[in-house]
């Protein structure tokens, strides 16, 4: 058994109240090991970054309870175990410019969550750990006096992975860190946090839309539709034998490298009507050894005799 660092059970996040409330996160479920990184794919809209805001205590959750390290963390907490939180758990966002203060230099930037922790910090040793960390991202030490649109994309978003680093957490939130990137630089990013989660015994919840990209660098794979977990399994084996349909459209939209395969190419659309759930009620049910699927017990059935036909396309 695998220990594990984190663990969301039946989340629910809520947004309005009475007649304007909408339901985000549905009862959504899962653990993440500890050294691994975790993916969690759906399309816009489908509550990924809420999930990953609420563990990191941004948005409240209506239900449910997320644990870490064995601890309580969503609700009502002790201050001792939030500034806990705080250090351990940290985000790096999507918009590399959006989520950095434009006035403010990238040594400020990258030092302000640890003024906050250790207040008492020396300026001396505070410049020191500012200018080891930009290294370890691949930056130079003088870059620290210096302005974030002075720097591009790719360079704002290591600011950006050097101001979660800083803190020394053992568990990083990285919501879609390479949308917003020039294709060119992207796999230098996706390296750099592979390297950086050796280097520093990371675990990483990795949030994206990019299926093609969760396979680099995932370890597994949840796919979340409309604020409800649908499928879960290991990177490969998620390739190898996807089974609910939202999971299976998710594949057939990753372009093949082959054009001619590509061109030939069915694209497979999700409808959701497809599913009769007015009798027999869906849940979640682990179908194979780690490999989970939400669905009635008609389709529980169709998803068994599914995993005994050879690999599919997607595989390849």
């Amino acid at each position: 058994m695998k220990d594990a660092l984190l663990s969301v059970r039946d989340m629910e996040v809520t947004f309005g109240s009475r007649r304007k409330r909408f339901v985000a996160v549905k009862g959504v479920s899962f653990d993440v090991y500890h050294g691994e990184t975790f993916g969690l794919v759906g399309e816009s809209g489908s509550g990924k970054t809420t999930i990953g805001r609420a563990i990191i205590r941004v948005n409240p959750t209506s239900r449910g309870e997320i644990f870490f390290n064995g601890e309580k963390i969503n609700g009502k907490i002790t201050k001792k175990l939030d500034r806990k939180i705080i250090s351990q758990i940290q985000m790096v966002f999507q918009d590399p410019m959006a989520s950095l203060n434009d006035r403010a230099k990238v040594d400020y930037i990258v030092s302000e969550g640890l003024q906050n922790i250790e207040k008492r910090l020396p300026a001396k040793e505070r410049r020191t750990r500012v200018a080891s960390t930009l290294g370890d991202v691949g930056l130079l030490a003088e870059f620290a006096s210096r302005f974030p649109h002075e720097f591009s994309g790719g360079q704002r978003q290591r600011i950006g992975i050097a101001r979660a680093l800083i803190m020394n957490p053992s568990f990083i939130i990285a919501d879609e860190p390479i949308s917003a990137l020039d294709v060119s630089i992207r796999a230098q990013v996706l390296n750099l946090l592979s390297k950086l989660q050796k280097e520093h015994h990371l675990t990483i919840l990795f949030i994206s839309h990019d299926l093609s990209v969760m396979r680099f660098i995932t370890d597994r794979i949840a796919v979340l539709h409309k604020g409800v977990l649908v499928e879960l399994a290991e990177t490969e084996k998620l390739f190898a034998n996807p089974l609910h349909p939202y999971t299976r459209a998710l594949l057939a939209a990753v372009p093949l490298p082959n054009p001619t395969k590509e061109k030939k190419k069915i694209l497979t659309v999700y409808d959701p009507s497809c599913h009769d759930y007015s009798i027999d009620k869906p849940f979640w049910n682990e179908i194979e050894t780690g490999h989970f699927v939400y669905g009635n017990k008609k389709e529980m059935e169709e998803y068994g005799k599914s995993l005994e036909k050879p690999q599919s396309n997607f595989a390849q």
